[in-house]
C-alpha cells in the first residue's frame, strides 16, 4: 500500500471540485485536490520515488511498487510558460517524501487569471484502489491525502 501525502498546504477539495473537466471527471485518474494557501510556496513530493515527468506547473512521481502519482499546480498553467516556477529537482531525480521539487506562487497564478488549485491523482488507478481519501478540510504539507491499495 502506497500512502501519498499532500504537496502542499491549504484545503482538501475533491476532484469534483477542480475547475477543469478532464480532472473533475477522474478522466486522468482517482485522487483529490487541494486549494492552496496564496503564498509562495514549494510543492514536495506526495511519495519516495522517482521523477518521471516533470514540467513548471506539474510532476509525476512513480514509487517503487510502480505507482505513477501526478501534482499539477494549478489549472491551465502551462498557458503561463514557466512563469513564476523554479524547478528545484530534474527528470529522473529520486526524491522522497516531503522534499521540494517546484517553487511557486499561488497567487500569482490567481492574479494571472488561473485558478491555482492542485489536483493530485493516482495514475493509471481505480477509485476503488483508493482509501481513506481526504476530499475536505485544511491540509498541512505532508499531510495523508489517501491510501493507494
Amino acid at each position: 500500500m502506497t500512502t501519498v501525502t499532500s504537496p502542499l498546504a491549504g484545503r482538501a477539495i475533491g476532484l469534483a471540485a477542480v475547475p477543469d473537466p478532464v480532472f473533475s471527471g477522474a478522466m486522468v485518474g482517482p485522487g483529490t485536490a487541494i486549494d492552496p494557501a496564496r503564498e509562495a510556496s514549494e510543492a514536495v513530493a506526495p511519495v519516495d520515488g522517482v521523477i518521471v515527468s516533470l514540467h513548471p506547473h506539474a510532476f509525476v512521481v512513480v514509487d517503487d511498487s510502480g505507482h505513477g502519482v501526478l501534482t499539477h499546480l494549478g489549472i491551465d498553467t502551462v498557458q503561463l510558460n514557466g512563469e513564476g516556477f523554479e524547478l528545484l529537482v530534474a527528470k529522473g531525480d529520486r526524491v522522497t517524501r516531503g522534499q521540494a521539487v517546484v517553487r511557486w506562487n499561488p497567487a500569482a497564478v490567481e492574479a494571472a487569471g488561473k485558478s491555482p488549485v492542485c489536483p493530485v491523482v493516482a495514475l493509471e488507478a481505480t477509485a476503488e484502489s483508493l482509501s481513506e481519501l481526504r476530499d475536505s478540510g485544511d491540509v498541512k504539507t505532508g499531510d495523508s491525502l489517501f491510501s493507494w491499495n
